[in-house]
């Protein structure tokens, strides 16, 4: 028999809330409005859990639909090359040319942005990869400007599977891996995709219809070989960071 008064303690147990999180410092809700600037001072319903916020840093105010049309982040590779799995991802084909639903992309591309931006609330170490050549300055140059990491070379076999070894014991991983290229080249699969699935790193990647989106944490569906939208990716995810660390040091100075 199931008894009535523990039923009655697990579900008021349910409803508490933890009163701080990680410090004794008291977490404020950021204004939509007010997205520029970090609101250190205690709002009227301060956030006592800011994962339970949906967008604590406003990014959803960074970018519109019309934004990814004018980068061309909805233009895809030809229907010859295209991964079965970026079907869903696809407003049509047309003169055998695929376009990307860009219905599909801002939301997608709006969760990323949020989970960059609490990883680097969080303290957390954030990596991006990227492996074309063209790119490779814009990428390393976007990690440097927001204090993070870039890898724009070949990727190492056992990097992550074998860092104990390969660098030394009481090394530290990553704790998100942002691919602004999921591919070696046009059918190979970037092999820190696998290695951040086997380590169970989340991972944000930008989906051409030609990569495969599966192993991906947060796929994004876009295109990944103009040069207007990798310039949009890198300045959405640096102003994510950007804001996940201004947030943390103003609530620590509080």
């Amino acid at each position: 028999m199931i008894d009535v008064r523990s039923m009655a303690q697990l579900q008021l147990l349910r409803r508490l809330k933890p009163q701080n999180l990680c410090s004794a410092n008291k977490f404020s809700s950021v204004p939509k409005q007010e997205s520029a600037q970090i609101d250190t001072e205690p709002a009227g319903n301060p956030v006592t859990n800011p994962l339970d916020h949906p967008d604590l840093f406003d990014v959803k105010s960074l970018f519109t639909l019309q934004d990814l049309f004018k980068a061309r982040v909805h233009l895809g590779h030809k229907d010859g090359l295209l991964d079965s799995y970026m079907k869903p991802y696809l407003h049509g084909i047309r003169q055998r040319q695929t376009v990307i639903d860009l219905e599909q992309t801002v939301p997608r591309l709006q969760l990323a942005l949020n989970f960059a931006a609490h990883i680097a609330y969080r303290d957390g170490i954030i990596l991006l990869v990227n492996r074309t050549s063209q790119f490779s300055q814009l990428v390393e140059r976007t990690a440097t400007e927001c204090g993070e990491y870039a890898h724009t070379r070949e990727w190492q076999g056992g990097c992550f599977t074998n860092a104990w070894i390969q660098f030394g014991p009481g090394t530290r991983l990553p704790d998100l891996l942002v691919f602004l290229h999921t591919l070696e080249d046009a059918f190979v699969q970037h092999r820190g995709v696998r290695d951040a699935a086997k380590m169970n790193i989340p991972s944000i990647g930008i989906v051409d219809s030609n990569a495969d989106p599966r192993l991906i944490t947060y796929p994004i569906p876009g295109n990944d070989d103009s040069p207007a939208a990798m310039e949009l990716y890198c300045r959405l995810f640096k102003t994510a960071i950007l804001r996940g660390k201004e947030r943390r040091k103003a609530e620590e100075k509080v």
